[in-house]
């Protein structure tokens, strides 16, 4: 599904990324992880196209990524959620939910797309017509994901989701992710820094170091090499 390999990239002549390969298969849930400030973000926003890489190649079904704008991106199926939610606050939930189906065979299919975010996620259906500035941080969180499916994604691209959140609500957001993975079928590449709620949901995991992937695994096999996670996650 999606293959990205010997990827470089980075800002303002300054290269994060050095040569980083990975791949994504239909149907997986594969997690990045690695510490704050070396280059998880960096790549997601490469893959979906906010950043243009300086060498290497990214595709997704056959198509190369690479060139493409970020709206030929999700065009094509790949659906970033970013670090942080950015909702539009001064939007209702209803709002910031259709914005996510704004291309044309997503918009055909708004309303069944929106039930479907509504059973996954019932306390956005209770909040739809509030602002989105007046959400909690984790119902802030399953905006982002909600607003994510509502297009035509295959590849939900997720930055993040235990960021600025309490222990039971990361709990709850992995929970909701994992079954956007196993029943809703989309495939997953997700970032974070924690690899406490791993265990049950990834199916593969890469460790991503200064800008570069140096172990990949299940994530069993990662979480026994407890030296490992000690030496890059601390």
């Amino acid at each position: 599904m999606l293959k990205v390999t010997n990827l470089e990239a980075g800002y303002g002549g300054s290269i994060v990324l050095h040569g980083v390969s990975l791949e994504v298969k239909d149907g997986e849930a594969v997690v990045l992880l690695g510490p704050n400030g070396h280059g998880k973000t960096t790549l997601l926003r490469t893959i979906s196209g906010l950043i243009r890489p300086s060498a290497g190649r990214i595709e997704f079904d056959g198509k190369v990524l690479s060139n493409m704008s970020p709206a030929e991106i999700v065009a094509a199926g790949v659906v970033h959620i970013p670090q942080g939610d950015l909702p539009f606050p001064e939007l209702t939930v209803l709002e910031n939910l259709l914005m996510g189906a704004y291309l044309p065979e997503a918009w055909k299919q708004r309303k069944q797309k929106l039930e479907q975010v509504y059973e996954l996620f019932p306390v956005l259906r209770e909040r739809s017509n509030q602002l989105a500035r007046t959400l909690s941080g984790g119902e802030r969180r399953m905006l982002a994901l909600g607003r994510g499916l509502m297009s035509n994604a295959r590849l939900l691209i997720v930055d993040e989701p235990s960021l600025g959140l309490a222990p039971f609500l990361i709990e709850e957001v992995y929970r909701k992710i994992h079954d956007i993975n196993k029943k809703g079928g989309l495939s997953v590449l997700l970032a974070d820094e924690n690899a406490d709620h791993i265990a049950g949901f990834a199916d593969r995991v890469y460790l991503l170091e200064m800008g570069s992937i140096v172990s990949e695994g299940s994530a069993e096999e990662m979480l026994k090499n407890e030296a490992l996670l000690a030496a890059y996650l601390g």
